[in-house]
């Protein structure tokens, strides 16, 4: 396999890194306490990937299996225990593990154990950012055709 082509022309490199200092304040909080840290948005990386952080609050919460035909899914669990479906069962995750979910992969996460923290990556990198501030401000409990909409918007299908 080899490198993809080349996305930058330059010939001398350009000063364009960005760093994400520990003591970000949460982009999203929800009304469970969840929290949602932007690291990385598709916005500011040309497209390719979204990088967030999740924490849960500790009261069990998390999506129920769904998938994504635009967008692959990738979970690194940081802290405390995260569980995982992975289109068969669910499996729980401690920190340290890693789980990825190609484009159209059933999947869905939820704390079942307390508080936890894992880094949530998607590619390319689609702007979740309106789907997670959709749903702490109560888009989720949407009835009908207003549900359906909002989460087509976002890419989500529920099985």
């Amino acid at each position: 396999m080899s490198y993809p082509p080349p996305i930058y022309h330059g010939d001398s490199g350009e000063v364009s890194a960005h760093v994400r200092r520990a003591g970000l304040e949460p982009a999203v909080v929800y009304p469970n306490g969840n929290k949602v840290f932007y690291l990385a948005q598709g916005t500011g990386t040309a497209g390719t990937f979204g990088l967030y952080r999740w924490e849960f609050a500790g009261p069990p919460s998390g999506p129920g299996a769904h998938f994504h035909r635009t967008i692959t899914e990738s979970f690194y669990v940081l802290e405390g225990t995260v569980t995982i479906f992975d289109g068969k069962d669910w499996v729980r995750c401690h920190a340290g593990d890693f789980a990825h979910v190609p484009a159209g992969g059933i999947h869905g996460f939820r704390n079942e154990d307390g508080a936890a923290k894992m880094l949530l990556h998607f590619a390319p990198g689609a702007p979740r950012e309106a789907y997670f501030e959709g749903l702490a401000a109560g888009m989720g409990n949407l009835d009908g055709d207003d549900y359906d909409r909002f989460m087509r918007e976002h890419d989500n299908t529920w099985v």
